[in-house]
C-alpha cells in the first residue's frame, strides 16, 4: 500500500508526519520533496545507493539543419527558438518529449543526456528509505519524482509529497492508494488544505486529516473537517516542547511522550480505506 502525505502548503508538520508515521508503521519512507527533501535529516539512514538521474535534450546538427523551424512550431513547451536562420535550444526547458526529432525532414536533431539530479537510498531502523534530490538551477522535478516512484518495493511506502498542488503533487498522487492531509488551524491552513482536498477527490483517493499544533478545541481546521464530513485521523499537540524537538533534528516517535500520538495515527490509518 502506498500512503500520500501531503499538504497545501508548506510548513504544516508534512515531513513530521510521513517520517514519524514511516516508524509507526514500520513502512518504508520515500522523500520526493525533491527540491527541499529534508526528511533524512530525522531519519538518517546509512546511505549506500545513489543513482544519477538523466534526462534527454535535443542536440541540433547544424550542419544539417536547414533552419525550416518545423521543430520550433511543435515544440509545445518553448524550448526551441528560431533566431534568424538557426535554431537555438533551451534545454531545460525540454520535456523530452521526441516531437522536434520527429517532425524534422533533415534528420538534424539528435538527442543528448544531462545529469538532472540523484536518487539516494539507505536504511534506518530496519526501514528503507529514499529521497530524490533536484540539482540546484533546474526547473522541473517530476522526472526525479517519477524515477523515484517507479522503484518502489510491493510493501508499505509512504510517500512525502512536495508541498502545495503543483504538477509535483499530482505525478506522486499517481501512485497513492490513499492519502494523509496534513494542516494546521490557520486561515492560512484551511485556505490551501481545500485546495489539497479537491485534489485528492478529483483522484478518487480515500484520504483523512491530520491536525498539526491542535489546541483540541473547536478550533477552524476542525469545524472545516465537521462541515465537509472529512475524518481526522489523528492529531499532534500545540506545544513548545515538540518544537524544541524537531529544531534539534530530533524524532518524536522516539520521545516517550508523543509515541502514542503517531501510534494512534497508524492505528486509524488501516480504517481509512473503509472510510471512503
Amino acid at each position: 500500500m502506498n500512503i500520500a502525505v501531503l499538504s497545501g502548503k508548506g510548513g504544516t508538520g508534512k515531513t513530521t508526519v510521513s517520517t514519524n508515521i514511516s516508524l509507526a508503521l514500520n513502512a518504508n519512507y520515500i522523500d520526493c520533496d525533491v527540491e527541499e527533501p529534508n526528511g533524512f535529516l530525522f531519519l538518517q539512514p546509512n546511505i549506500d545507493k545513489i543513482k544519477s538521474v538523466w534526462v534527454e535534450y535535443p542536440d541540433i546538427e547544424y550542419d544539417k539543419c536547414t533552419g525550416c523551424g518545423e521543430c520550433v512550431k511543435n515544440c509545445n513547451f518553448n524550448a526551441l527558438i528560431k533566431i534568424k536562420d538557426e535554431i537555438m535550444v533551451f534545454d531545460k526547458l525540454c520535456h523530452s518529449c521526441g516531437a522536434c526529432e520527429i517532425v524534422c525532414k533533415s534528420n538534424a536533431i539528435k538527442y543528448n543526456l544531462r545529469d538532472i539530479g540523484k536518487i539516494e537510498e539507505g536504511k534506518t531502523s530496519e526501514i528503507k528509505c529514499t529521497r530524490g534530490i533536484l540539482n540546484i538551477g533546474e526547473p522541473m522535478a517530476v522526472p526525479i519524482i517519477k524515477k523515484v516512484l517507479s522503484s518502489m518495493e510491493n510493501d508499505i511506502n509512504i510517500i512525502d509529497c512536495p508541498p502545495g498542488t503543483s504538477c509535483n503533487v499530482v505525478n506522486s498522487l499517481k501512485y497513492a492508494d490513499m492519502a494523509i492531509l496534513v494542516t494546521e488551524p490557520t486561515q492560512f491552513g484551511i485556505h490551501d488544505l481545500k485546495m489539497a482536498v479537491e485534489l485528492v477527490r478529483m483522484f478518487d483517493i480515500p484520504f483523512g486529516i491530520v491536525i498539526n499544533k491542535d489546541n483540541k478545541e473547536n478550533n477552524i481546521a476542525r469545524r472545516y473537517c465537521e462541515d465537509e464530513k472529512i475524518d481526522i485521523i489523528g492529531s499532534i499537540p500545540y506545544s513548545k516542547d515538540i518544537a524544541k524537538v524537531y529544531s534539534r533534528g530530533e524524532i518524536l516517535y522516539e520521545d516517550f511522550k508523543y509515541k502514542s500520538v503517531f501510534d494512534e495515527i497508524a492505528q486509524s490509518i488501516k480504517g481509512v480505506l473503509s472510510w471512503n
